[in-house]
Protein backbone atom coordinates (compact mmCIF):
# COMPACT_ATOMS: atom_id res chain seq x y z
CA UNK A 1 0.00 0.00 0.00
CA UNK A 2 1.15 3.39 -0.85
CA UNK A 3 1.06 7.05 -1.04
CA UNK A 4 -1.90 8.66 -0.73
CA UNK A 5 -4.07 5.76 -0.52
CA UNK A 6 -2.05 4.93 2.65
CA UNK A 7 -3.37 8.77 3.89
CA UNK A 8 -6.94 8.15 3.72
CA UNK A 9 -6.81 4.36 4.92
CA UNK A 10 -5.07 6.11 7.76
CA UNK A 11 -8.16 8.00 9.11
CA UNK A 12 -10.26 4.65 8.93
CA UNK A 13 -7.58 2.95 10.90
CA UNK A 14 -7.47 5.59 13.54
CA UNK A 15 -11.00 5.62 13.84
CA UNK A 16 -10.96 1.71 14.48
CA UNK A 17 -8.33 2.42 16.87
CA UNK A 18 -10.32 5.33 19.00
CA UNK A 19 -13.42 2.87 18.90
CA UNK A 20 -11.57 0.24 20.76
CA UNK A 21 -9.79 2.20 23.35
CA UNK A 22 -13.15 3.87 24.38
CA UNK A 23 -14.63 0.04 24.78
CA UNK A 24 -11.70 -1.24 26.66
CA UNK A 25 -11.95 2.46 29.29
CA UNK A 26 -16.05 0.83 29.72
CA UNK A 27 -14.70 -2.52 30.43
CA UNK A 28 -12.28 -1.87 32.94
CA UNK A 29 -15.10 -0.09 34.86
CA UNK A 30 -16.46 -3.22 35.70
CA UNK A 31 -14.89 -3.54 39.27
CA UNK A 32 -15.40 -7.54 39.08
CA UNK A 33 -12.81 -8.18 36.47
CA UNK A 34 -10.67 -5.29 37.10
CA UNK A 35 -7.41 -7.03 37.09
CA UNK A 36 -8.33 -9.45 34.31
CA UNK A 37 -9.49 -6.53 31.65
CA UNK A 38 -6.06 -5.17 32.73
CA UNK A 39 -4.03 -8.11 31.83
CA UNK A 40 -6.28 -8.25 28.73
CA UNK A 41 -6.21 -4.91 27.68
CA UNK A 42 -1.85 -4.73 28.11
CA UNK A 43 -1.77 -8.20 26.39
CA UNK A 44 -3.98 -6.62 23.06
CA UNK A 45 -1.86 -3.30 23.27
CA UNK A 46 1.56 -4.89 23.25
CA UNK A 47 0.22 -7.13 20.59
CA UNK A 48 -1.18 -4.75 18.33
CA UNK A 49 1.47 -2.12 19.24
CA UNK A 50 2.51 0.31 15.82
CA UNK A 51 5.99 -0.55 14.95
CA UNK A 52 7.11 2.15 12.34
CA UNK A 53 10.42 0.59 11.72
CA UNK A 54 8.61 -2.37 10.24
CA UNK A 55 6.18 -0.77 8.08
CA UNK A 56 8.40 1.47 6.58
CA UNK A 57 11.10 -1.10 6.34
CA UNK A 58 8.55 -3.63 4.71
CA UNK A 59 7.04 -0.74 2.29
CA UNK A 60 10.93 0.47 0.71
CA UNK A 61 11.82 -3.21 0.42
CA UNK A 62 10.92 -5.64 -2.11
CA UNK A 63 8.48 -8.75 -1.98
CA UNK A 64 7.25 -11.81 -3.59
CA UNK A 65 4.00 -10.66 -3.79
CA UNK A 66 2.29 -7.70 -5.07
CA UNK A 67 0.23 -6.02 -2.42
CA UNK A 68 -2.12 -3.23 -2.76
CA UNK A 69 -4.27 -2.80 0.81
CA UNK A 70 -5.64 -4.52 3.71
CA UNK A 71 -8.91 -3.93 5.56
CA UNK A 72 -9.15 -6.29 8.86
CA UNK A 73 -8.21 -9.82 7.21
CA UNK A 74 -8.74 -9.09 4.30
CA UNK A 75 -5.55 -8.64 1.85
CA UNK A 76 -5.48 -7.78 -1.51
CA UNK A 77 -2.65 -9.16 -3.28
CA UNK A 78 -1.31 -10.94 -6.41
CA UNK A 79 1.01 -13.63 -5.57
CA UNK A 80 4.27 -13.40 -7.66
CA UNK A 81 6.10 -16.30 -9.79
CA UNK A 82 9.22 -18.01 -7.82
CA UNK A 83 11.87 -19.56 -9.91
CA UNK A 84 14.78 -21.10 -7.73
CA UNK A 85 17.61 -23.19 -9.44
CA UNK A 86 18.30 -26.19 -6.49
CA UNK A 87 20.18 -29.36 -6.05
CA UNK A 88 16.78 -30.51 -8.04
CA UNK A 89 17.35 -28.32 -11.13
CA UNK A 90 14.43 -25.20 -12.22
CA UNK A 91 11.47 -25.11 -9.94
CA UNK A 92 8.33 -23.20 -10.61
CA UNK A 93 5.72 -21.88 -8.69
CA UNK A 94 3.63 -19.21 -7.02
CA UNK A 95 4.57 -17.83 -3.97
CA UNK A 96 1.44 -18.17 -2.71
CA UNK A 97 2.14 -22.06 -2.20
CA UNK A 98 4.17 -20.96 0.74
CA UNK A 99 0.94 -19.67 2.77
CA UNK A 100 -1.74 -22.06 1.44
CA UNK A 101 0.41 -25.22 1.26
CA UNK A 102 3.56 -24.82 3.29
CA UNK A 103 3.34 -25.95 7.27
CA UNK A 104 4.81 -23.33 9.88
CA UNK A 105 8.41 -24.61 11.20
CA UNK A 106 11.34 -23.40 12.08
CA UNK A 107 15.15 -23.77 11.97
CA UNK A 108 18.06 -22.47 13.45
CA UNK A 109 20.65 -21.39 10.71
CA UNK A 110 24.73 -21.36 10.95
CA UNK A 111 24.56 -18.33 13.38
CA UNK A 112 22.33 -19.85 16.19
CA UNK A 113 19.54 -18.26 15.29
CA UNK A 114 15.72 -19.47 15.51
CA UNK A 115 13.85 -18.47 12.13
CA UNK A 116 10.38 -18.79 11.65
CA UNK A 117 8.56 -19.38 7.89
CA UNK A 118 6.33 -21.83 6.03
CA UNK A 119 8.21 -24.42 4.52
CA UNK A 120 7.31 -26.61 1.40
CA UNK A 121 7.86 -29.97 0.93
CA UNK A 122 10.88 -29.47 -1.56
CA UNK A 123 12.66 -27.70 1.30
CA UNK A 124 12.38 -24.46 0.20
CA UNK A 125 11.53 -21.73 3.80
CA UNK A 126 10.34 -18.29 3.64
CA UNK A 127 10.55 -16.13 6.76
CA UNK A 128 8.54 -13.58 7.93
CA UNK A 129 9.92 -10.93 5.80
CA UNK A 130 10.19 -12.86 2.54
CA UNK A 131 13.63 -14.23 2.29
CA UNK A 132 13.39 -17.49 0.81
CA UNK A 133 16.15 -19.95 2.09
CA UNK A 134 16.63 -23.86 2.55
CA UNK A 135 17.05 -24.97 6.40
CA UNK A 136 19.34 -27.83 5.19
CA UNK A 137 21.82 -25.23 3.89
CA UNK A 138 21.65 -26.13 0.22
CA UNK A 139 22.89 -23.22 -2.14
CA UNK A 140 20.44 -22.13 -4.59
CA UNK A 141 20.03 -19.25 -7.28
CA UNK A 142 16.95 -17.42 -6.79
CA UNK A 143 15.87 -15.88 -10.39
CA UNK A 144 11.99 -15.20 -8.68
CA UNK A 145 9.60 -12.14 -9.88
CA UNK A 146 9.47 -9.69 -7.46
CA UNK A 147 7.47 -6.71 -7.13
CA UNK A 148 10.12 -4.73 -8.40
CA UNK A 149 11.25 -7.20 -11.29
CA UNK A 150 7.37 -7.38 -12.16
CA UNK A 151 7.21 -3.31 -11.75
CA UNK A 152 10.04 -2.56 -14.04
CA UNK A 153 8.47 -5.33 -16.66
CA UNK A 154 5.88 -3.24 -16.42
CA UNK A 155 7.33 0.01 -17.23
CA UNK A 156 9.38 -1.53 -19.93
CA UNK A 157 5.89 -2.45 -21.59
CA UNK A 158 4.88 0.78 -21.30
CA UNK A 159 7.31 2.64 -22.32
CA UNK A 160 7.83 0.49 -25.63
CA UNK A 161 3.90 0.37 -25.96
CA UNK A 162 4.07 4.64 -25.55
CA UNK A 163 7.26 5.43 -27.83
CA UNK A 164 6.40 2.79 -30.74
CA UNK A 165 2.83 4.93 -31.04
CA UNK A 166 4.59 8.00 -31.29
CA UNK A 167 7.14 6.72 -33.95
CA UNK A 168 4.24 5.55 -35.87
CA UNK A 169 2.92 9.07 -35.88
CA UNK A 170 6.08 10.70 -36.96
CA UNK A 171 6.49 8.47 -39.42
CA UNK A 172 2.53 8.85 -40.39
CA UNK A 173 2.34 12.38 -39.99
CA UNK A 174 5.72 13.88 -41.19
CA UNK A 175 4.25 17.24 -42.45
CA UNK A 176 1.56 17.98 -39.65
CA UNK A 177 1.98 19.63 -36.21
CA UNK A 178 1.99 16.57 -33.40
CA UNK A 179 -1.08 15.90 -31.18
CA UNK A 180 -2.05 14.28 -28.22
CA UNK A 181 0.43 12.45 -25.80
CA UNK A 182 2.92 12.47 -29.04
CA UNK A 183 2.57 16.90 -28.15
CA UNK A 184 2.96 15.86 -24.41
CA UNK A 185 6.01 13.56 -24.48
CA UNK A 186 8.03 15.89 -27.45
CA UNK A 187 9.13 18.72 -25.38
CA UNK A 188 10.84 15.99 -22.55
CA UNK A 189 12.83 14.16 -25.91
CA UNK A 190 13.39 17.55 -27.64
CA UNK A 191 15.16 18.40 -24.12
CA UNK A 192 17.21 15.33 -23.65
CA UNK A 193 18.35 15.80 -27.46
CA UNK A 194 19.24 19.33 -27.30
CA UNK A 195 19.83 20.25 -23.87
CA UNK A 196 21.68 17.42 -22.68
CA UNK A 197 22.93 15.19 -25.34
CA UNK A 198 23.92 18.09 -28.11
CA UNK A 199 24.92 20.69 -24.59
CA UNK A 200 27.19 18.01 -23.64
CA UNK A 201 28.46 15.87 -27.31
CA UNK A 202 28.02 18.30 -29.69
CA UNK A 203 28.62 16.42 -32.70
CA UNK A 204 28.40 13.06 -31.04
CA UNK A 205 25.38 12.97 -29.58
CA UNK A 206 23.77 11.48 -31.97
CA UNK A 207 25.72 8.26 -31.10
CA UNK A 208 24.68 8.03 -27.55
CA UNK A 209 21.08 10.18 -27.47
CA UNK A 210 18.96 6.68 -27.83
CA UNK A 211 20.69 5.53 -24.57
CA UNK A 212 20.55 9.08 -22.89
CA UNK A 213 16.61 8.68 -23.04
CA UNK A 214 16.22 5.59 -22.82
CA UNK A 215 17.62 5.97 -19.25
CA UNK A 216 15.77 9.42 -18.74
CA UNK A 217 12.57 7.87 -19.38
CA UNK A 218 12.82 4.55 -17.74
CA UNK A 219 13.73 6.56 -14.26
CA UNK A 220 11.34 9.16 -14.99
CA UNK A 221 8.31 6.27 -14.92
CA UNK A 222 9.55 4.04 -12.39
CA UNK A 223 9.55 7.41 -10.49
CA UNK A 224 6.51 8.19 -11.14
CA UNK A 225 4.95 4.29 -10.34
CA UNK A 226 6.21 4.33 -7.42
CA UNK A 227 3.92 7.36 -6.35
CA UNK A 228 0.72 5.12 -7.18
CA UNK A 229 -1.09 3.49 -4.09
CA UNK A 230 0.45 0.11 -4.10
CA UNK A 231 2.82 0.12 -6.70
CA UNK A 232 6.94 -0.72 -5.90
CA UNK A 233 9.78 0.83 -4.90
CA UNK A 234 11.72 0.39 -7.94
CA UNK A 235 14.33 3.19 -8.01
CA UNK A 236 14.73 2.76 -3.78
CA UNK A 237 15.95 -0.64 -4.68
CA UNK A 238 20.09 -0.15 -4.73
CA UNK A 239 20.28 -3.36 -7.12
CA UNK A 240 18.81 -1.34 -9.75
CA UNK A 241 20.57 1.96 -9.54
CA UNK A 242 23.71 0.00 -9.28
CA UNK A 243 22.76 -1.71 -12.63
CA UNK A 244 22.14 1.94 -14.47
CA UNK A 245 25.26 3.07 -12.99
CA UNK A 246 27.07 -0.17 -14.89
CA UNK A 247 25.55 0.79 -17.74
CA UNK A 248 26.94 4.80 -17.89
CA UNK A 249 30.16 2.66 -16.30
CA UNK A 250 31.06 0.71 -19.66
CA UNK A 251 29.72 2.61 -21.95
CA UNK A 252 32.10 5.82 -20.62
CA UNK A 253 35.14 3.63 -20.52
CA UNK A 254 34.68 1.68 -23.95
CA UNK A 255 33.89 4.96 -25.71
CA UNK A 256 37.19 6.72 -24.14
CA UNK A 257 40.07 7.71 -26.51
CA UNK A 258 43.51 7.92 -26.24
CA UNK A 259 43.38 11.10 -25.14
CA UNK A 260 41.10 9.90 -22.30
CA UNK A 261 43.09 7.21 -21.06
CA UNK A 262 46.61 9.12 -21.16
CA UNK A 263 44.99 12.20 -18.82
CA UNK A 264 44.21 9.42 -16.24
CA UNK A 265 46.99 7.19 -16.56
CA UNK A 266 49.88 9.59 -17.19
CA UNK A 267 48.28 12.94 -17.39
CA UNK A 268 50.76 15.49 -19.22
CA UNK A 269 52.62 18.33 -17.58
CA UNK A 270 52.57 16.85 -14.02
CA UNK A 271 56.05 16.38 -12.60
CA UNK A 272 56.75 12.75 -12.43
CA UNK A 273 56.85 12.67 -8.65
CA UNK A 274 53.52 13.67 -8.32
CA UNK A 275 52.25 11.04 -10.96
CA UNK A 276 51.60 7.98 -8.72
CA UNK A 277 49.73 9.83 -6.60
CA UNK A 278 47.64 11.65 -9.42
CA UNK A 279 46.69 8.35 -11.35
CA UNK A 280 45.94 6.85 -8.50
CA UNK A 281 43.32 9.93 -8.15
CA UNK A 282 42.12 9.59 -11.33
CA UNK A 283 41.56 6.09 -11.63
CA UNK A 284 39.58 6.04 -8.12
CA UNK A 285 37.37 8.80 -9.75
CA UNK A 286 36.69 6.14 -12.79
CA UNK A 287 34.69 4.22 -10.24
CA UNK A 288 33.43 7.00 -8.05
CA UNK A 289 31.55 8.75 -10.50
CA UNK A 290 28.87 5.98 -11.62
CA UNK A 291 29.39 5.34 -7.65
CA UNK A 292 28.14 9.07 -7.07
CA UNK A 293 25.26 8.31 -9.66
CA UNK A 294 23.57 5.22 -8.43
CA UNK A 295 23.83 6.41 -4.80
CA UNK A 296 22.39 9.86 -5.36
CA UNK A 297 19.58 8.11 -7.54
CA UNK A 298 19.33 4.99 -4.73
CA UNK A 299 19.16 7.96 -1.82
CA UNK A 300 16.99 10.83 -2.83
CA UNK A 301 14.04 8.20 -4.21
CA UNK A 302 14.33 6.01 -1.13
CA UNK A 303 14.59 9.33 1.27
CA UNK A 304 11.23 10.92 0.24
CA UNK A 305 9.54 7.33 0.74
CA UNK A 306 10.44 7.33 3.78
CA UNK A 307 9.76 11.29 5.04
CA UNK A 308 6.31 10.29 3.92
CA UNK A 309 5.90 7.12 5.99
CA UNK A 310 7.33 8.47 8.65
CA UNK A 311 4.86 11.76 9.10
CA UNK A 312 1.85 9.46 8.51
CA UNK A 313 2.97 6.91 11.25
CA UNK A 314 3.42 9.79 13.71
CA UNK A 315 -0.60 9.93 13.23
CA UNK A 316 -0.72 6.04 14.19
CA UNK A 317 2.35 6.92 17.37
CA UNK A 318 -0.07 9.99 18.79
CA UNK A 319 -3.12 7.90 18.51
CA UNK A 320 -1.36 4.94 20.63
CA UNK A 321 -1.05 7.78 23.66
CA UNK A 322 -4.75 8.69 23.12
CA UNK A 323 -7.69 9.38 20.15
CA UNK A 324 -7.47 13.18 20.53
CA UNK A 325 -3.87 12.88 20.28
CA UNK A 326 -4.11 10.81 17.32
CA UNK A 327 -7.10 12.98 15.79
CA UNK A 328 -4.89 16.38 16.32
CA UNK A 329 -1.91 15.19 14.50
CA UNK A 330 -3.86 13.93 11.82
CA UNK A 331 -4.59 17.11 10.30
CA UNK A 332 -1.16 18.18 10.12
CA UNK A 333 0.56 14.51 9.00
CA UNK A 334 -2.13 14.63 6.13
CA UNK A 335 -1.03 18.17 5.05
CA UNK A 336 2.54 17.57 5.60
CA UNK A 337 2.05 14.23 3.38
CA UNK A 338 0.38 15.76 0.70
CA UNK A 339 2.65 18.53 0.10
CA UNK A 340 5.37 15.93 0.36
CA UNK A 341 3.55 13.76 -2.37
CA UNK A 342 3.09 16.69 -4.42
CA UNK A 343 7.09 17.63 -3.97
CA UNK A 344 8.26 13.95 -5.48
CA UNK A 345 6.03 14.79 -8.93
CA UNK A 346 8.91 17.22 -8.84
CA UNK A 347 11.80 14.71 -7.56
CA UNK A 348 10.78 12.09 -9.82
CA UNK A 349 11.42 14.01 -12.69
CA UNK A 350 14.26 15.77 -11.25
CA UNK A 351 16.22 12.80 -10.33
CA UNK A 352 15.74 11.35 -13.97
CA UNK A 353 17.02 14.09 -15.65
CA UNK A 354 20.53 14.60 -12.84
CA UNK A 355 21.61 11.03 -14.08
CA UNK A 356 21.04 11.92 -17.73
CA UNK A 357 22.43 15.12 -17.43
CA UNK A 358 25.77 13.31 -15.13
CA UNK A 359 26.11 10.37 -17.50
CA UNK A 360 26.16 12.78 -20.53
CA UNK A 361 28.74 14.56 -18.79
CA UNK A 362 30.94 11.82 -18.20
CA UNK A 363 30.90 10.20 -21.47
CA UNK A 364 32.12 13.98 -23.20
CA UNK A 365 34.79 13.32 -21.19
CA UNK A 366 35.53 10.14 -21.92
CA UNK A 367 34.99 10.95 -25.91
CA UNK A 368 36.51 14.96 -25.98
CA UNK A 369 39.29 15.35 -28.49
CA UNK A 370 42.33 17.59 -27.48
CA UNK A 371 42.87 20.83 -28.07
CA UNK A 372 45.56 21.84 -29.42
CA UNK A 373 47.01 25.59 -28.73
Amino acid sequence: MNRIFKIFFVAACILVFGNKTMAQDVAATDTTTASTAVVAENSEKKSAEFKPGDVILAHIGDSHEWHFFSVGDFHASIPLPVILKGPNGFEFFMSSKFHHEGKDTSYTNNEGKSIEGKKLSNGYLMNEHGKISRPDGASFFDFSITKNVACMLLSVILLILIFTQIAKKYTANKNTAPSGFQNALEPFVLFVRDDIAKASLGHKADRYTPFLLSVFFFIWINNLLGLIPGSANVMGNIAVTVTLALFTFVIVNVSGNKHYWHHIVAMPGVPVALLPILTFVELLGVFTKPFALLIRLFANITAGHIIILSIVSLIFIFGQMSPAAGWGSSVLSVGFGLFMDCMELLVALLQAYVFTLLTSVFISQAVEEPHHH
